[in-house]
């Protein structure tokens, strides 16, 4: 089932990908005094482009749950950096935008990278619940550090400073979303009444509103290349924590640390390149020649 599940956080990543894609379009046309208010999102409602990201959403949502039933959150989680290639190439594609040299070198770095990382890693085994006594600590942990993120960006103006502390902030939700989700759909085994009597479904539905919220405002901040890295790599990180604590997951260790490490260095290396590469290849086309 391993290979399924890998499958399935593929298709995800690409499907959040081109959410990105459609969301960050959308975003170019927001007010800035809108920024951290009910008006973004009463505005982003009527954009037609941004709910079409969101359809794209509920795609990756319904894919994110098909992984996470069959593999585990360690396994799963990581495999979403690969979404940072996947939004370069699409927004490529659909602005006609070429893309440089160092693009497919930042490409190749994050594939490889997260391939050595997870087969010298090798996620396996954990449990499908977790008990209350470690979601207590976990929940108050992570919604204490998403508000000192948020409530320290909101002393920023518009910037890289504001959009890495609100994709900080988004990342400990998607992260703690899919933690969520992960036990969530272990329930629905059990029926649609077990599924939607578990406070699990309700909170991933609950914590995923907030943590798109939040990935719109990284959005209007600033720079990708200031919000994204901390999105993918918080988001990888996290989950590979949480997958850990909570559920008990194993992962090699030993001399498998080695490679798992020079992957794991690659990936940031990609991580880093990438928004840099987007920011300008995708950047405002001359006007004149």
């Amino acid at each position: 089932m391993t290979w399924l599940a890998v499958a399935f956080a593929v298709l995800a990543a690409l499907s959040n990908a081109s959410a990105m894609v459609l969301q960050r379009a959308a975003a170019r046309d927001v007010p800035h005094r809108d920024a951290f208010s009910l008006r973004l999102m009463r505005d982003l409602l009527r954009d037609r482009v941004w709910l079409g990201g969101m359809a794209a959403v509920l795609g990756a949502a319904l894919f994110q749950a098909l992984a996470l039933a069959m593999g585990s959150l360690a396994l799963v989680q990581p495999i979403f950096v690969i979404e940072l290639p996947f939004v370069l190439l699409i927004a490529c594609a659909a602005f006609r935008r070429r893309l440089p040299p160092s693009g497919w070198w930042g490409i190749g770095s994050v594939t490889v990278g997260i391939a050595l990382a997870l087969g010298a890693a090798s996620p396996s085994g954990g449990r499908d619940h977790a008990p209350m006594v470690l979601w207590l600590p976990t929940l108050v942990a992570a919604g204490g550090a998403t508000a000192g993120c948020v409530l320290t960006a909101l002393r920023f103006g518009r910037g890289r400073a504001r959009a890495a502390l609100f994709g900080t902030a988004a990342a400990i939700g998607y992260a703690l979303t899919a933690a969520l989700l992960k036990s969530a759909t272990a329930t629905a085994g059990h029926g649609v009444v077990a599924f939607l009597t578990c406070w699990q479904t309700y909170g991933f539905a609950g914590v995923g509103v907030c943590s798109l919220f939040l990935l719109s405002n990284a959005v209007e901040s600033g720079p990708l290349l200031a919000s994204q890295p901390a999105l993918t790599l918080g988001d990888a990180v996290i989950s590979l924590v949480l997958g850990l604590m909570l559920y008990r997951e194993d992962v090699r260790t030993g001399w498998w640390l080695l490679p798992a490490s020079v992957g794991a260095a690659l990936v940031v290396v990609g991580v880093v390149i990438l928004p840099r590469v987007e920011s300008q290849a995708l950047g405002p086309r001359p006007t004149g020649r």
